[in-house]
């Protein structure tokens, strides 16, 4: 699987580009998008650890390729791009992850309405069995700013 170019899409360059810091230096990278579902890969690096002595990824680091992939699957599924924000996730640890092994997250919008989308999502690592994290979370479109901006 080879890592999408993020330079003409703009949902994508704005999230993957040089604008947001935090995901470029975690190193993500895009695999695969479509109407309402996107998978993103996570290198393994050690400032990510969470737990030295096993080499477990931190719990944060999940939430965020999650929270990432989730975002890229609801920007996907929208008519025009529009800010969205994190409204709610969930994520239950299903197992810990495997140190050196690069992560997967696939997210999947399943609902959307006039102003909050709903997507579930998984995390895993090819070639291994189950899922290391799953999760269900919902985005609401649009900002205050962008009504203040559609109302004028």
């Amino acid at each position: 699987m080879t890592p999408m170019n993020t330079d003409n899409n703009p949902a994508l360059k704005s999230i993957f580009g040089e604008d947001h810091p935090l995901i470029s230096h975690f190193g993500m990278e895009v695999m695969e998008i479509d109407k309402g579902l996107a998978v993103v890969r996570l290198p393994y690096r050690g400032f990510m650890v969470g737990n030295p002595e096993t080499g477990v990824l931190h719990g944060g680091v999940m939430t965020t390729l999650i929270d990432s992939a989730c975002g890229i699957a609801v920007f996907t599924a929208l008519p025009r791009l529009q800010p969205i924000a994190t409204l709610d996730l969930r994520i239950d640890y299903m197992r810990p992850s495997t140190p050196h092994k690069w992560l997967m997250a696939r997210a999947k919008v399943t609902r959307v309405t006039p102003n909050v989308a709903f997507v579930v999502a998984e995390a895993w690592h090819e070639g291994e069995d189950g899922p290391v994290a799953t999760a269900a979370g919902s985005f609401m479109i649009g900002t205050k700013l962008t009504h203040r901006e559609d109302a004028a």
